[in-house]
């Protein structure tokens, strides 16, 4: 009888382990949540959570400050997908068949240029930091040593003419009628011209540095992102800066107009005017790139 009551008991405790388990571990609370964990995040990734934005930029220092602001986006929802340029036309024109999202390269006296000549669906969405413009010699030290007739080589672009020709106004080298707006003088708006300076302005920004590098005039004005991209110092390399205090020719991100509030340009806007970015500006480049707030 022990035998048989023995025998019932342990088929009966075997039924029981089989229907609870039948034979398998059962996983644990965070083997079941992590799959589900996993899960979620891929998910979200697929679902687009991170919107991504294309923007395009001259290399320096446009696009160092996008790079650096990179993960500060991401921290937004914001994918940034930087596309460089190395020259002032084709940003806007990737801008307008659709190929970017938005440009930062340029101020807003050559965006309203290039709006008024081509025809742009442009708009300013809002302005980062300023470059001031430096004065390079091989021969000379200062301003005060360019000689009678000194070769001054400028940038082809329109847009830069009356900010340079201001510099110089400012630096006491000649002077401008007062019957034209300094942002859009020319070099026939020179009334004075003690030194007989020579104006030359037809190299392209770009390639100002190069000029300079091969000796070329007696001074070359050059601006500072395609100064530091061939390695020159604005602030111990050239023998005079433009102020970077209040400048009007800060450099902008531009958008086509239907973009103008969208909020990844308005996030895009708050991250690189944001104090990290700023100190970042500050810190990199010494003065030569001047941030600004708003």
């Amino acid at each position: 009888m022990k035998k048989w009551l023995s025998l019932l008991f342990v088929t009966v405790l075997l039924f029981v382990l089989a229907a609870c388990g039948g034979g398998e571990e059962q996983p644990t609370e965070e083997e079941t949540e992590a799959p589900a964990e996993e899960e979620t995040e891929e998910s979200a990734t697929e679902n687009g959570e991170l919107e991504t934005l294309v923007v395009g930029a001259s290399n320096v220092p446009h696009a160092e400050i996008l790079e650096f602001a990179t993960d500060l986006l991401e921290e937004r929802g914001i994918e940034l997908e930087i596309v460089t340029f190395n020259d002032y036309v084709l940003p806007n024109q990737a801008l307008a068949e659709g190929e970017i999202d938005a440009n930062y390269f340029q101020h807003i006296p050559y965006l309203e240029g290039q709006i008024e000549e081509h025809g742009y669906d442009f708009v300013n969405a809002g302005g980062v930091h300023i470059e001031p413009i430096g004065v390079y010699s091989q021969e000379y030290e200062s301003l005060e040593e360019l000689p009678n007739g000194a070769e001054i080589l400028m940038s082809s672009s329109v847009a830069d003419h009356g900010r340079i020709l201001m510099m110089l106004e400012q630096e006491g080298l000649i002077t401008l009628s007062d019957e034209v707006d300094g942002v859009e003088a020319t070099v026939d708006d020179i009334v004075e011209n003690p030194k007989n300076l020579q104006f030359s302005a037809n190299i392209e920004p770009a390639m100002l540095p190069q000029a300079f590098q091969n000796g070329e005039g007696d001074a070359v004005l050059i601006n500072s992102n395609y100064a530091i991209d061939h390695g020159l110092n604005p602030f111990t390399d050239a023998i005079a800066i433009e102020d970077g205090e209040d400048n009007p020719y800060v450099n902008i991100i531009a958008v086509r107009s239907e973009d103008e509030n969208n909020e990844e340009i308005q996030t895009l806007l708050e991250v690189l005017r944001s104090e990290e970015v700023q100190t970042f500006i500050e810190e990199t480049y010494n003065g030569a790139v001047v941030p600004v707030s708003e």
